[in-house]
């Protein structure tokens, strides 16, 4: 025990003698690693934070990209595919939802509940009409699958009819500002010509 203490002395007099501050207690070092375990897990908190707020930002681009959807999405392909993006925000709000979860932050996790309700809520929306379980049309109930026309011609997607409506447009602008330019250059036209033309002058002079 002696052999310790004595031990103990030697170490604080060789920190003396080379300048070094003495070797802090041991309730000291626990309050150092303490607080350094605090500050480490601000510190990943913040990177959660960070990291939870990107997704939940890619999530509602998904989200938002379902009110530009360029294709049909009334059966077939389109409609599998309408499908795939609205179960991918449930799965990105999951996603988000356990990120939030295991760092403590209850104002993103409340966020990702609503993604993940808002997206359950569109699914239903376009699967319960077609299972029998909504209330639909029974003329015209929808399906998964679309009805097989080998004679009638492929209906143009969302997006060619914008264009052709756009087309349609700038045509009809164009027709009509033609049409104001001439009326404008009329009375121009018309003396061309009459230079053109003397003889019309001399009928027109007294």
């Amino acid at each position: 025990m002696a052999q310790d203490d004595w031990s103990t002395q030697l170490k604080k007099i060789e920190r003396e003698f080379d300048g070094l501050p003495p070797e802090p207690s041991p309730a000291y070092k626990k309050l150092q690693s303490e607080e350094e375990r605090r500050a480490q897990e601000r510190s990943q908190q913040r990177a959660a934070r960070i990291s939870a707020g990107a997704r939940l930002v890619l999530v509602f681009a998904l989200g938002a990209a379902l009110a530009f959807w360029p294709y049909e999405k009334e059966c077939g392909t389109d409609l599998f595919g309408f499908l795939g993006v609205e179960l991918m925000i449930v799965v990105g709000g999951i996603w988000v939802g356990f990120t939030t979860w295991r760092y403590r932050l209850p104002r993103m996790h409340t966020l990702s509940l609503f993604i993940i309700l808002a997206g359950l809520i569109l699914l239903a929306a376009e699967i319960l009409p077609r299972v029998g379980y909504a209330a639909v049309d029974p003329k015209h109930s929808p399906s998964f699958s679309c009805p097989e026309t080998p004679n009638a011609l492929p209906r143009p997607t969302a997006m060619e009819q914008r264009v052709h409506t756009a087309t349609r447009s700038l045509e009809a602008r164009w027709q009509s500002r033609a049409s104001e330019l001439a009326k404008q250059f009329q009375p121009q036209r018309a003396a061309l010509a009459r230079l053109e033309r003397p003889e019309l002058l001399s009928t027109q002079g007294p």
